[in-house]
């Protein structure tokens, strides 16, 4: 079969995946009818999870892999949330941080973003009614935790509805070369995280912190001798040439976001719960508040402290553990964790994704 013929095949396929799309649409906008109706929230974490295994199900069958076809369905669904109501998404940092990287890979391109300049200003957002979600980021698998974002969490009543795992890669990027270069921008989490490769490559420059990566390069752009390390994405918006690639010291440099919203999803066959915990000041207090976790055999993904800022070496436990708060086990369970600690408060359950 010769080319010509192979694209008329190509432009009659592509004829009847628009065809399909539009049907697909059609049915997508009763969906949002009937949604309005009940107050339903318009992005569904537990659905979403569903069209995603099905899609990886369909994969196995064919030439696609299941990245690309997810990245597909992103838009997909994407386009399709806008269509059932306008969406907007507060994320911590301005434009092309890697928590507006985040959220992208979370929702798409068709829905509205709103960079804030801080975590305490993506709550706000969310909380005001001005955002329907917020995308925040809450731990590094080099770095440890990001401890605003877990603190945010004891004075509001927004949950977690929504988790992302996101690969993340930093290059070094400057107009000048680098030789020349005299000062490194970055966030400081960034410059911990590329720690051994700055000591073994430019081992004489200022490391200066900046608020952001986005903010780094903004500075870079117009100094001479100066670099930033940030995504590729602010190296195209500020016209940085990158200088080195992949510079984190760890090739498995992921970060865990959190999705925030007023409402909780439901349960799918696989969730998260997360929880956060005041322990009375007695011996065996830790012991006791673990127990019950224990005794039902739940397993526990995480569990990281935070004092509580109100009296001297009191803390907050927030804890991560399989399950979702519907299942009448879990349930008994956090009832029984309630008898044994001052306060408990229920953040989210929400659909476990692999980071694999």
């Amino acid at each position: 079969m010769d080319l010509e013929k192979l694209r008329k095949k190509i432009d009659d396929l592509d004829q009847k995946i628009v065809t399909l799309l539009n049907e697909r649409t059609d049915i997508v906008l009763e969906v949002g009818k009937a949604k309005a109706k009940t107050g339903t929230a318009v992005y569904a974490p537990d659905r979403e999870t569903q069209v995603y295994q099905k899609i990886e199900e369909l994969a196995q069958n064919g030439l696609l892999p299941k990245s690309a076809l997810k990245a597909i369905y992103r838009e997909i669904m994407s386009a399709s949330i806008a269509l059932e109501k306008p969406v907007s998404i507060a994320y911590f940092g301005p434009e092309a941080t890697f928590t507006h990287l985040a959220a992208i890979s979370k929702f798409g391109a068709s829905v509205n973003y709103v960079p804030s300049p801080n975590i305490y200003s993506v709550f706000t957002e969310v909380e005001q009614g001005r955002a329907d979600y917020g995308v925040i980021p809450v731990e590094n698998s080099i770095e440890g935790g990001v401890n605003h974002s877990l603190d945010m969490f004891i004075e509001s009543e927004l949950k977690i509805c929504s988790e992302i795992f996101f690969e993340i890669s930093h290059h070094l990027m400057s107009n000048s070369a680098m030789t020349g270069l005299k000062r490194v921008y970055s966030h400081p989490q960034v410059f911990g995280q590329c720690r051994n490769w700055i000591k073994a490559n430019l081992p004489k420059v200022e490391l200066i912190d900046t608020s952001s990566t986005t903010a780094a390069a903004k500075r870079a752009q117009n100094e001479d001798g100066a670099a930033a390390i940030a995504s590729k994405l602010a190296a195209t918006l500020y016209n940085l040439p990158v200088l080195a690639d992949n510079i984190q010291d760890f090739s498995q440099n992921v970060t865990r976001f959190l999705v925030i919203s007023r409402q909780l999803p439901p349960a799918t066959k696989k969730d998260k719960t997360s929880i956060l915990v005041s322990i009375r000041d007695k011996v065996g207090a830790l012991y006791e508040m673990l127990d019950p976790i224990r005794k039902a055999k739940v397993n526990m993904t995480k569990i990281e402290s935070r004092p509580s800022k109100k009296k001297a070496w009191e803390y907050y436990f927030f804890i991560d553990f399989e399950g979702h708060t519907t299942n009448p086990k879990i349930k008994k369970m956090l009832d029984q964790m309630e008898d044994k600690v001052k306060f408990l408060k229920i953040l989210g359950s929400y659909p476990m994704i692999s980071n694999d």
